[in-house]
């Protein structure tokens, strides 16, 4: 079989499950691609999956690329073991006389990195697979960072791990396997992989996700996080924007959702975007806190963040305030496009009362009714759910605020002051110390302190022992 009816096997257009898998994103496919090291020829092809972005992105990291290399490296043994132990045991070749098998230059930069490859003439060929294996082993671990807290990462490490790797044995299982299914492997890399005639599983990030999912005997539920709106839709945005002579997008910031919407941006053309004049947060004290983060993640794109007060703690008066503040743009500052995020009907007082503006409407599935959305419909006005674009690299808004939120608490509920406490301490034991035995005490025994969560979610505060 040559190499381009292995590229025709592997290729989006050839790929069977394609319309069961349409519209899914292809950044853990990527990311995953570039591990294992599939050639940068591929990611620069417009017609393969792996994008060329991550590729470029991830081959600044460190840690990626030291993986990369030494994947390339056992997949090119593997691949080519008979020719290559041919030429180490009748040729006297090493590794790095032999570049029209070897990729020399993964052996450079992994030197470059103090990782040595060659380490003696006389060595055989398997114990360069162990070699490798337990560096990898050894250092995986540290690109658990590259992929989403929503995927197991487990399975994403047993990927790179070959079963029994470090014994004579174990290489031999699974070189069998490998040769025995070699083009069922992604582009021809090695990984721990049952084959199961499944095409390229490395189609799309939905394909792979639910199949990575499936060899763990696990299901993998959650298919916003790896499925994107279609192009209709984000099409259908982008005329808007580019129809309009100013717009902007204002959000309702109890009707819709923070993370979403930045999932939806994030999923959108950041040059078709940038269109956009500015983002109206219009806010109350009783929604989501991660608002306050937004402007971090708007894609450069100006946030204006208007927190509205109750008069009445039972009534919220934020419709008013972007009712308002939408006839203001419109009347005054020559607005005259609107995106509105937000699933509340109410708002259809507003597009009828302004009928030479233009409008858009992002809402959500479960927050909204039909009779809006016909309404919508039936005066001709474009609406989306930011609910079909994909949520899976909203991440980093979702943790920044559980990491203010949790931080918020723990200030709230922890109220100490190691200075006082040792006071006290001092007093009630009426232990006399000088100043260097107290500095002595705080170092040894006070600075270690930590907390201590028990299984029920208790925490206690642990003093380093004797």
């Amino acid at each position: 079989m040559n190499n381009q009816t292995v590229e025709n096997l592997h290729s989006a257009e050839n790929d069977s499950n394609s319309s069961f898998y349409k519209n899914s994103t292809k950044s853990i496919i990527s990311a995953i691609a570039y591990l294992i090291g599939v050639k940068k020829q591929i990611f620069e092809n417009e017609y393969e999956p792996p994008m060329l972005d991550i590729y470029e992105k991830l081959d600044k990291n460190t840690n990626a690329r030291i993986i990369r290399e030494l994947c390339r490296l056992r997949s090119a043994i593997e691949r080519n073991f008979g020719l290559i132990n041919s030429k180490i045991q009748y040729e006297y070749k090493t590794l790095m006389t032999i570049p029209e098998y070897i990729p020399v230059d993964a052996i450079m930069y992994l030197s470059g990195e103090g990782i040595s490859i060659i380490k003696s003439k006389n060595r055989i060929l398997v114990d360069y697979i162990i070699d490798l294996n337990r560096i990898i082993c050894d250092r995986i671990n540290n690109c658990s960072s590259i992929f989403p807290i929503w995927i197991n990462w487990d399975y994403i490490r047993d990927l790179f791990i070959m079963p029994n790797g470090l014994g004579i044995s174990g290489t031999k299982v699974a070189a069998e396997l490998y040769h025995q299914n070699k083009f069922s492997y992604p582009y021809q890399m090695y990984i721990n992989w049952k084959p199961d005639n499944q095409g390229n599983i490395l189609y799309n990030d939905k394909k792979f996700v639910s199949l990575l999912y499936k060899q763990h005997g696990d299901e993998f539920t959650d298919l916003s996080r790896v499925t994107d709106a279609g192009d209709g839709v984000k099409n259908n945005i982008y005329d808007f924007i580019a129809e309009s002579a100013k717009i902007d997008l204002v959000v309702d910031c109890e009707n819709s959702d923070p993370y979403k919407l930045i999932a939806t941006l994030n999923n959108l053309d950041s040059e078709q975007i940038a269109k956009i004049n500015k983002i109206i947060l219009y806010n109350d004290i009783h929604a989501s806190t991660a608002w306050k983060l937004f402007t971090s993640y708007s894609k450069n794109i100006e946030v204006e963040h208007i927190m509205t007060e109750r008069v009445k703690e039972t009534k919220s008066l934020v419709d008013i305030k972007l009712t308002t503040g939408v006839c203001k743009e419109f009347y005054k500052n020559d607005v005259d496009s609107f995106i509105i995020a937000s699933s509340d009907s109410d708002y259809w007082g507003l597009i009828e009362s302004l009928p030479d503006a233009r409008f858009l409407v992002m809402l959500e599935w479960e927050k909204c009714g039909p009779d809006i959305k016909h309404a919508l419909t039936s005066r001709g006005i474009y609406y989306c759910h930011i609910d079909d674009f994909c949520t899976g690299n909203s991440n980093d808004i979702k943790i920044a605020a559980l990491i203010n939120e949790t931080k918020r608490y723990l200030a709230d509920a922890l109220k100490l002051n190691v200075d006082v406490m040792l006071d006290e301490v001092y007093k009630v034991t009426r232990v006399s110390m000088s100043e260097a035995e107290c500095r002595q005490f705080y170092n040894k025994y006070i600075k270690p302190m930590h907390l201590v969560i028990a299984d029920n979610g208790d925490v206690s505060i642990e003093l380093r022992s004797r």
